[in-house]
């Protein structure tokens, strides 16, 4: 199986990029990991929030497939502890997907359209993060998961 995380802009701190990179590096010695960005819409001041959604979401199904899982993180979506997390994880793994896609929108969420092409919504926290630091915060649960699933002492350090 393969997971592919969609972000949209890229990562504007050199600092954050550098650990994004770093779990990023580990999650390979698990699974097939890849990142791919979205950049920017160009000339979204002259837009609204719901027109630039839609064409970040136009974007985003571009490099989407119809027998993809696809999983936003949004902030309505299920809440996990990390141990639950991996299960959900392992699950998806036993049920023979050939790949996941993990999405994080951009500044204004997620078009309808993207919404109506999701299999689940998922939740880091109730609270509110930047989309750059969710990059972070997701691919270090992510590379956590895999360590649960091996029982790895990572998880209780």
């Amino acid at each position: 199986m393969k997971i592919k995380l969609l972000t949209i802009g890229k990562t504007d701190s050199k600092s954050l990029q550098l650990l994004i990179d770093e779990y990023c590096k580990r999650l390979g010695f698990y699974i097939s990991f890849s990142m791919d960005m979205i950049p920017d819409i160009k000339n979204s001041k002259n837009l609204t929030n719901k027109q630039q959604k839609i064409a970040e979401g136009k974007e985003l199904l571009k490099r989407i497939e119809k027998s993809d899982a696809v999983i936003l993180l949004d902030e309505n979506g299920k809440l996990y502890n990390s141990v639950q997390f991996s299960a959900f994880l392992q699950k998806k793994m036993n049920s023979g997907l050939k790949k996941i896609i993990f999405i994080i929108g951009g500044p204004y969420g997620f078009s309808d359209e993207i919404y109506e092409h999701c299999d689940e919504k998922v939740s880091l926290s109730p609270m509110t993060f930047s989309h750059q630091m969710v990059r972070l915060f997701f691919t270090e649960q992510l590379y956590r998961s895999f360590t649960i699933l091996r029982n790895e002492p990572y998880h209780h350090h």
